[in-house]
């Protein structure tokens, strides 16, 4: 039944829900790696952490799948089963927001950033499985395209829980922070939390999602302070900005002066010394 109660017209394209391909084959891809570390473990539990998993002896011989290959293998059980409900229930609107492409790069971007994360911060005995990298930044980038989404619950199906989108992320950062200084010992797949959430922040930062960071407003009112100073006359520039310069010089010598206030002065002999043309 049709709302307007007219008959569609014979050249309309018929509505399709948007197919969300990226995310089906990240399912599939998790699922795969995960069957394919329970086959390996069964014949020689061995083979996993010395040759799929990311290892710095694997580095050292040249084993250069390892990057990709640990991309793909959990932990453990619950942690696969965790990784897919999260990359289903949130993958679903992060790629409709971002769209496939970006949803793919934010994906490999998380595992890449996980796998480097535990090469720099984790002793070189240990063996990364970095499944969690990739879906830890979909959760962080969720966070700063729906911050304020409220995300109902519960804990081993009894305890009812209520988070906003943005509150899910700053957990999950945390505790990627907390394992971290905890566990630093044998196989482990926590090492990428924190990898992924920062890759995934950075990425969701540079499509414009999420607010501003120190960074970004620290650039900005540099460059709003450069166009005023740019816009002001010579006369002006002297009275606002050198004669307090000045003032401070005679009260504790050209020393107390900052880096930015030897840039005004020299900018305002400049100023003085150039023709009207150069102005």
């Amino acid at each position: 039944m049709r709302l307007s109660g007219r008959k569609a017209s014979s050249y309309a394209p018929r509505w399709t829900p948007r197919q969300s391909i990226v995310l089906f084959s990240l399912l599939g891809a998790n699922v795969i790696g995960f069957i394919a570390q329970l086959l390996v473990q069964s014949s020689d539990p061995a083979l996993v952490s010395q040759y799929l998993g990311l290892s710095y002896r694997g580095i050292d011989q040249a084993f250069g799948w390892q990057f990709f290959s640990a991309m793909f293998l959990p932990g453990s059980v619950f942690q696969f089963a965790a990784n897919i409900i999260v990359l289903y229930v949130l993958g679903r609107d992060v790629e409709s927001i971002l769209g496939q492409k970006h949803f793919l790069y934010l994906y490999l971007l998380g595992a890449v950033g996980g796998e480097l994360a535990h090469l720099f911060l984790m002793p070189s005995t240990t063996v990364l499985l970095a499944a969690a990298g990739g879906v830890a930044a979909v959760v962080v980038a969720f966070g700063a395209l729906l911050p304020e989404l409220e995300i109902a619950g519960s804990i081993f199906f009894l305890v009812p829980v209520k988070l906003k989108a943005k509150q899910l992320s700053y957990g999950l950062v945390a505790i990627g922070a907390v394992l971290l200084l905890v566990n630093r010992q044998g196989v482990v797949s926590h090492s990428a939390y924190l990898g992924g959430c920062v890759a995934g922040w950075f990425y969701a930062q540079s499509l414009g999602f999420g607010p501003p960071s120190f960074l970004q407003r620290y650039l900005r009112a540099r460059r709003l302070e450069r166009e005023r100073l740019q816009r002001m006359s010579v006369e002006d520039f002297i009275v606002q900005e050198i004669d307090p310069l000045l003032d401070k010089i005679s009260r504790g010598g050209l020393a107390s002066l900052t880096r930015c206030e030897r840039r005004k002065l020299a900018e305002a002999h400049a100023r003085m010394t150039s023709t009207p043309e150069e102005i």
